[in-house]
């Protein structure tokens, strides 16, 4: 450790308050409300600073960090922590996420942090000139992350609202029906019908057609290697189980909790799935989809989906996402909800020509390669933060060597 840095408490570092009762919450305010759990929604007044430090202090989220970049309430689930004298709030924060603040909880039945027992929490800090410049190095690389986050959540409802429009409103048709001009370059226009036609899902365009959703893939089961030989786990290959399912907006998962060896494929049922394969997860919790980002397996709980077109794979990810709800309440199982081939087979769809298809992978494509190259990012920057991290913290790596070695990573 550093022989320049301080030994001290958080209590000469930190001021805590428990937070107070939840106010009226409503999407359309201006302020984050947060939990134990982070923010839980919207109020239009504030008892924290920009800043602050909101820690869960009870119950399943004691000890969870959060750090607020604006005027926020904290309800009383958590405590307040507020930067004393010129100490950085962000160092502070990384600083108490090196602390695993949960295993100081107090009680034998519902877990504690009490304000006391924050404050005693002994510590080693440098000075705030330093604290400053090591937020800096771990700050940048986590607004990096956070910025990759939001353009990923801008392109795929870009994404989305395209799928929708042209494979779900029919928007461009309905605009040829009542003469509007579709907004589409004249290529693209063409491909669209002007009349709509009868079917058993309602009104489709004219010319396409309804087939049974697992007529429109090729379908690909998976597998797990025995977990009792120690040669099938802990490789290189990423092996994908519904608890990576990635969530909210997300579309590509491109790393997984547990991974697995080219052994432990060769001897199970599972197989390596290429980028673009939809995965959708078919026992217990069904529905959860994502886009293969990069090769990996998959368990037993899963299928693969690649369309039987040729196409890239896109569209059969947007087809299916829209299925959802309809494959979910085809599920059936004595003990647990299923998705089986025989779910695939019985719930139809509409399909397009190939060539709409096509039209439409060509402009979403790009989108979700953005994605794709956003989130491989953010996991070497994640990679290199959590790195970082402690080692910054504890004073074993000094900010000019950290500077360096950010450097030539990136």
């Amino acid at each position: 450790m550093s022989g320049d840095f301080a030994e001290t408490t958080l209590g000469c570092l930190l001021s805590f308050a428990n937070g107070r009762s939840s106010p009226e919450r409503a999407d359309n305010l201006p302020y984050p409300v947060f939990g134990s759990n982070g923010v839980i929604g919207y109020a239009d007044g504030t008892n924290a600073n920009e800043g602050s430090i909101i820690i869960g202090r009870v119950g399943s989220y004691c000890g969870s960090l959060f750090l607020s970049k604006q005027r926020c309430w904290v309800t009383d689930n958590a405590i307040r922590a507020t930067a004393l004298k010129d100490n950085d709030s962000r160092f502070l924060y990384y600083l108490l996420n090196t602390l695993s603040l949960n295993n100081w909880r107090a009680g034998s039945g519902q877990p504690l942090l009490n304000q006391d027992i924050l404050s005693r929490i002994p510590v080693t800090v440098p000075e705030p000139t330093e604290q400053r410049a090591i937020a800096n190095i771990l700050g940048t690389l986590d607004d990096k992350i956070e910025l990759n986050r939001k353009m990923n959540e801008t392109l795929e409802a870009m994404a989305r609202a395209l799928f929708k429009s042209w494979f779900v409103d029919f928007d461009p048709v309905r605009a040829k029906i009542e003469s509007r001009d579709p907004g589409l370059p004249k290529h693209i226009a063409d491909l669209f019908p002007d009349s709509f036609v009868d079917s058993e899902l309602g009104q489709i365009p004219k010319g396409w057609k309804i087939k049974p959703f697992a007529e429109t893939v090729n379908i690909i089961g998976g597998g797990t290697p025995k977990t009792s030989v120690a040669e099938y786990w802990d490789g290189d290959i990423p092996w994908f189980s519904v608890v990576d399912a990635p969530g909210g907006s997300d579309v590509w998962v491109v790393d997984t909790e547990k991974k697995i060896t080219q052994s432990g494929v060769d001897s199970s049922s599972t197989q390596v799935l290429p980028v673009c394969t939809t995965i959708i997860s078919a026992r217990g919790t069904i529905g959860r989809i994502a886009l293969v980002g990069v090769p990996m397996a998959m368990n037993q709980s899963c299928y693969g989906l690649k369309g039987k077109s040729g196409s890239r794979g896109i569209f059969t990810y947007y087809s299916t996402s829209e299925l959802v709800g309809r494959l979910q309440q085809h599920a059936h199982g004595s003990v647990f909800d299923t998705i089986t081939r025989d779910t695939l087979a019985g719930v139809s769809i509409v399909v397009p020509h190939q060539k709409l298809v096509d039209a439409f992978e060509c402009r979403v494509g790009p989108l979700l390669d953005r994605i794709r190259i956003g989130l491989l990012c953010s996991r070497t920057l994640t990679a290199l933060r959590n790195t970082l991290l402690p080692k910054l913290i504890s004073g074993e790596l000094r900010v000019k060597n950290a500077e360096k070695l950010i450097a030539k990573e990136l």
